[in-house]
């Protein structure tokens, strides 16, 4: 489990067949989980200034590859009695994301990410998101896409500073909501939106 706080920018080294090869300064050990770009993957080989992953053909099939070169963010999994800050996250991309629009606001900057129909459910206004393993919040949800505000000390800290139109990125929907979503969809209909949810759960 982790946070979506992210630890450190890392470098990529190389990226070779399975095996992903990481420059950072956090020190693992063999069969740590760590959180590279939001996916939760296993540590297999420790080097002097860094370590190698693990990237199953899934998780190739599944992640925004193109990210996986220059830097990338880590996040060690919690341990316990750790402080929690952001939001649960268990480094499993549920799809991949399309940034639609930067727009600048003087003190922050609005990205508008589209992402699958499918997902749009899981979407929910004021809750949690992850992208590319950074816990973030929701502030519009839109047709088939979502708002997020970002201030300057995130976008300075994380690769939002890269971000361009167009660019793919991994995203993680809020584990409560896919939760509360699969528990409750089967009372009304397949089409079950989060206001009927809020129905059900008030006539308890």
């Amino acid at each position: 489990m982790f946070t979506g706080l992210i630890r450190e920018m890392a470098e990529v080294v190389s990226l070779s067949d399975s095996t992903l090869s990481i420059k950072a300064r956090y020190q693992p050990k063999i069969g740590d989980s760590i959180a590279i770009n939001g996916a939760c993957l296993t540590v297999i080989h420790l080097r002097d200034e860094g370590f190698s992953v693990e990237l199953s053909p899934e998780s190739q099939n599944i992640l925004a590859m193109d990210n996986y070169v220059g830097n990338v963010h880590i996040e060690p999994a919690m341990k316990m009695g750790d402080r929690f800050e952001g939001h649960v996250v268990q480094g499993h991309v549920d799809c991949l994301g399309t940034i639609e629009e930067i727009n600048d606001n003087g003190n922050s900057s609005d990205y508008i990410i589209s992402l699958p129909q499918e997902f749009m459910k899981f979407i929910i206004p004021k809750g949690s998101i992850t992208i590319d393993g950074v816990s973030l919040t929701v502030n519009e949800v839109l047709k088939n896409s979502f708002r997020l505000t970002i201030i300057p000390h995130t976008i300075k800290n994380t690769l939002f500073n890269s971000y361009k139109k167009g660019m793919l990125v991994n995203i993680e929907t809020d584990m409560f909501a896919r939760y509360v979503y699969n528990i409750f969809k089967g009372k009304k209909s397949d089409d079950l939106s989060w206001d009927t949810v809020n129905d059900i759960m008030a006539s308890y």
